[in-house]
């Protein structure tokens, strides 16, 4: 099975495994136990978070260890809602957030906030003059994801933490498919808060992180917990936050190398496809905001899911969109941000590129498309 899922998740480095295994039987005490074993944890945690704090360029004061980049949104988002900048209780998001995000905002509705959704321009990235003109007195909280998991559009982090910060709002943003692919230091000091994962830079699963401007004086959500200066409670997984630190250090030394790699690829998979041009459609913004080694697409008429599985039994393993959203059996969110319709929005497929991808695999997956394609409509 050839793999093309990589944005879903990726396969544990090995370096990043055996600094588990050391760590996991070398370094097993409890970050708060007074004595010698626990202190030995709770200093190599440390030192995992200065280095990880030098990597994304931010106050490691400011950084959190979570279980992973859904429950870095959700106690992001409530935390900074509990030290709000002004009065008020309205949110603007993008509508292709996260299912995570969404999930959060539901609840908050519940509790009296309410909740504009932003939807993309057609090239995939957030309408700004509606964010502009949906900014209201009473708005406290803008949520935009840096890097849209579906499609791999890059959205303008800096343009809109101006606006946030000149109407007094706080910023959060999404960096889970963007940490580790693309340079975040300049981004990161920008924003209130930002997430992240290790399962998306071949780090464990279970593990992520959150950045919280130091200045806030905030209310933890879960109260009593002593870990983490409170921010979630639970013992601290160590191991896996060594495992993401090692994988971490070693995917940012290569990002030129692989963003280089991948733009070629994804050219490569794009002139595969040319003899059924016709009938895909590619949604992508200017190279400058496309992350290239996620391909969002449809075959108008061939639903996603199918082609998925004609993939699936020629040996290439795709999707149809976030693997948290596909679990809820709903599309993408990313189609209804687009505007498609509904049977068009069953149609989208996520082709995403990794450390593994080979100039012959992306070929032969967009020849296999091809076939498939010319198949299904009867083409010459």
């Amino acid at each position: 099975m050839r793999y093309f899922d990589f944005a879903a998740t990726t396969p544990l480095d090995q370096d990043a495994a055996e600094v588990y295994v050391k760590v996991a039987t070398e370094y097993f005490g409890n970050t708060q136990s007074l004595h010698d074993i626990g202190g030995q944890a709770q200093q190599l945690l440390e030192n995992c978070r200065d280095e990880l704090a030098a990597i994304l360029g931010i106050n490691k004061k400011g950084l959190y260890f979570t279980s992973g980049g859904s429950e870095g949104n959700f106690l992001a988002i409530e935390t900074l809602l509990s030290a709000p900048l002004k009065k008020g209780k309205h949110i603007l998001a993008g509508m292709a957030e996260h299912s995570s995000v969404h999930g959060v905002l539901k609840r908050l509705q519940k509790a009296g906030y309410e909740v504009t959704l932003i939807p993309f321009t057609p090239n995939g990235l957030i309408d700004m003059d509606l964010v502009l003109s949906s900014i209201r007195p009473e708005t406290v909280l803008i949520t935009v994801q840096h890097v849209n998991s579906e499609i791999g559009t890059i959205q303008p982090i800096e343009e809109i933490a101006k606006i946030a910060s000149a109407n007094k709002i706080h910023f959060h943003s999404d960096f889970v498919q963007s940490f580790g692919k693309i340079n975040v230091k300049k981004l990161a000091p920008l924003v209130s808060s930002f997430s992240f994962s290790g399962h998306k830079i071949y780090g464990p699963k279970g593990i992520g992180g959150v950045y919280l401007n130091p200045s806030l004086t905030w209310e933890p959500f879960f109260p009593g917990g002593s870990h983490e200066s409170g921010f979630r409670p639970g013992t601290v997984n160590v191991p896996a936050v060594a495992a993401m630190t090692a994988a971490a250090q070693k995917i940012i030394g290569r990002l030129e190398e692989d963003q280089t790699k991948f733009q070629l690829l994804r050219k490569t998979f794009m002139e595969t496809l040319q003899p059924i041009k016709e009938w895909v459609d590619v949604y992508q913004a200017d190279r400058d905001r496309q992350l290239a080694n996620i391909i969002g697409l449809r075959i108008p008429g061939i639903e996603g899911q199918w082609m998925m599985l004609e993939c699936n039994r020629e040996g290439f393993a795709i999707s149809t969109g976030s693997a948290c959203q596909i679990g809820m059996q709903t599309p993408a969110k990313v189609t209804e941000a687009l505007g498609l319709e509904k049977d068009e929005a069953k149609q989208f497929i996520r082709i995403s590129l990794g450390s593994t991808s080979t100039m012959e695999e992306v070929i032969k997956l967009g020849e296999t498309m091809v076939s498939i394609v010319k198949s299904f409509k009867r083409l010459p």
